[in-house]
Formats: C-alpha cells, structure tokens, sequence
C-alpha cells in the first residue's frame, strides 16, 4: 500500500515543491552569506522535520481532516489568544511566542485551521442559503482576523480574504453576493486606513502609493528593493558580486532573508532569475488548481482551493511588495523565505493537496 501511494504521487507538484525549496536555500544563503551562516543550517533543520510531516499526511486520507478542523481552528484561536498575553514583539507586532527551541508564529497555524474549517462548512451546508453561508464563514474568517489585528499583524490578517473569497465562489455562492462583499469591503477602506491601522501601517500604505514621499524613513526599504532590482537588470550582477546593494547594507539586513528575499534574487540574477522563479509558483498554482478540478468530493476540491489560494496570495504579496506592486506586508515568499513556522504550514498544507491527489479515486 505504502509503494502503491509513493507512485501515485503528484510528480509534478513534487518537482516543484524540492525545486522551490532549493531555491529558497539558495536565496538564503545568497542573502546572507557576507553576514551570518546560521540561517541556511536552520532552514535545512526545519526541511528535515517538516519533509517527514509532508509524507505522512500525503499518504494519509484528507478525509480524516473533518475529525480534526474544529479541534485544530480551536487550537489556533487558543494560539492567538496566547500570543497577545505571553507573545514577544517583534518590528512592533507581538506575533510570536518563544517556544525554547523555536519561535512560532500562531496566526500561521490558524490560516491553514480556518481553510480547513471553512472547507468542511461549505461542504457541508450546500442546501443553506447564500447569505448563512456568508455570515456564517465570516464569522469563522473574523474572530481569527481581529486577534491577529490585534497584535497588530496587517499583512497576517489581509492573506484571509483572498482565501475566503475563493472558497466562497468554489462553494458555488452566486457572483453578486461577492461582488457585493467587494464593494463594501472597498467602501470601508478608507475607515480602516484612518481609525484601524497604526500610524506605521498608515505610513506604508502611504510609501505604497508614492515611495518619494518618504525616502530616507517609510519608503527606504521599498525604494532600495526597486533599486536592487532595478540594478539587476535582465541577466543579474552575478552570484557572491562584489560591491551589490544588499552586501553593502542597503536592504534591511534583519529581514533581508525572508521578507525581501526576491530583492536579493533580482539583484543577483536579473530579470531572468526572477522570472524563473515567478513561474516555477505559477506553475505550482496550477497544479493546485488542477488537483482542486479532479478532487473525487466536494471537501477535497474547497480545500484544495483554499490551500491553492494561501501559496497564491503570500506568493503575490511577497513578490508584489518588493516590486512596488502591493504595500509592505511582510509576508514570507513560500518554501523561499526563511521561517520555520511557514514552512511547517507550507508542507503541511502541500501534503494535503498531495493527498487529496492520491485518494481521489477512493469516495467512502
């Protein structure tokens, strides 16, 4: 049976998935190696912990994810709560606690719970009206939303509306009620910009929309990503090039690793690399979706799509912050970025669109 399931892998997913993981190593390193060495040993430590966990839950029916999405969505929310207690602060945001031997961020955990929480309602209340069905997953998606605004965590909070929405049309509800969701959610931006963010986050949104307003405070980290890109140009400066933007510490060298890891990448290796890169993850988002179009239950499929949606929305605001596309986040870039914590979810939530692959002939 164990042999019969290795077979049945999806071999595409699989390539992707150890070419993006070299990669992220690569790019780690490469951010990293004129200052510290610790972090591409730390990132291998967490690629043998979590490689084991992608395999037992790929080789593990999905299906028994119903049994655990209340305890685990409940886990989440207890993490989160935790955090805002006992959590240490990190750039402002209490996001995280000190486990020890690690530091864990919960909103993280709760992100995959509320996928599979959402997954398992939509499933499940196809004859409830649209409009129950909305409140309903709003109120799933809200209560962990808020705890993590809280912290305050802007970019840990924004990753669950693209998920939601995507659920929402995967669950068949009618195009106007989103649209109508959509609207609303537009007209109340400009409230939650004011009365919602903390003046930090005002600033980015601010640098967001003219990096010369604030070049040498808000907008210094997003004008010398642009710079450090820019100066690639189409084929890179080169790997280990003497004398680049990020060696000489114009990237912020705390956070160079994760959050402005393509900075890094388009610096050394130009346009090409970056391109390469953008479509190894576009490539990796189709296959979700593909794997979502030939889930064998209605389950599988919503949680394929809210699993496609989580590498979708971090992969766009990652790569969008870095290129002036989208505000500054500090969302980490997928099986790239350093971080411990994301990667347990990514491959976690990669073992479960694995497995909904190779248990879609089997409907009990």
């Amino acid at each position: 049976m164990f042999f019969k399931k290795f077979t049945a892998l999806n071999k595409p997913l699989l390539f992707l998935m150890f070419v993006l993981i070299a990669c992220g190593l690569y790019c780690i390193y490469s951010a990293t190696w004129m200052r510290e060495t610790h972090f591409v040993r730390s990132q291998v430590y967490w690629l043998l912990f979590t490689t084991p966990i992608f395999f037992i839950i790929a080789f593990t029916d999905y299906r028994w994810v119903r049994l655990g999405a209340i305890p685990l969505y409940g886990t989440g929310l207890l993490g989160l709560l935790l955090v805002l207690v006992l959590g240490i602060k990190v750039y402002g945001a209490r996001s995280w606690l000190n486990l020890g031997f690690c530091h864990f961020q919960p909103s993280e955990l709760a992100i995959i719970a509320g996928i599979m929480l959402l997954a398992l309602y939509l499933s499940n209340s196809e004859k409830k009206h649209p409009a129950i069905r909305i409140i309903t997953c709003g109120a799933m998606m809200g209560i962990p939303c808020l705890l993590i605004l809280v912290q305050p965590n802007l970019g840990g909070a924004i990753v669950w509306f693209p998920i939601f929405f995507a659920m929402l049309y995967a669950a068949t509800i009618p195009v106007r009620y989103l649209l109508t969701m959509l609207l609303l959610g537009v007209a109340f931006t400009p409230l939650m910009v004011n009365f919602g963010m903390k003046p930090y986050q005002r600033d980015r949104i601010t640098v967001f929309l003219d990096p010369s307003l604030d070049p040498q405070g808000a907008g210094w980290n997003i004008n010398q990503s642009l710079n450090a890109i820019g100066s690639g140009g189409f084929w890179g400066k080169g790997f280990k090039a003497p004398n680049t933007l990020n060696e000489l510490g114009y990237l912020p060298s705390t956070i160079v690793h994760n959050d402005f890891i393509f900075s890094v990448l388009g610096e050394q290796h130009g346009f090409i690399g970056g391109f390469i890169l953008i479509i190894l993850f576009a490539l990796l988002i189709i296959t979700g979706l593909f794997i979502a179009a030939h889930s064998s239950d209605y389950f599988g499929r919503l949680l394929a799509v809210g699993i496609t949606f989580l590498f979708f929305t971090h992969t766009f605001m990652n790569i969008g912050m870095t290129i002036g596309v989208t505000p500054i986040t500090g969302l980490p870039l997928p099986l790239v970025s350093y971080g411990g914590s994301f990667m347990l979810v990514a491959m976690l939530s990669l073992g479960l669109l694995q497995s909904i692959w190779i248990h879609r002939k089997l409907v009990y």
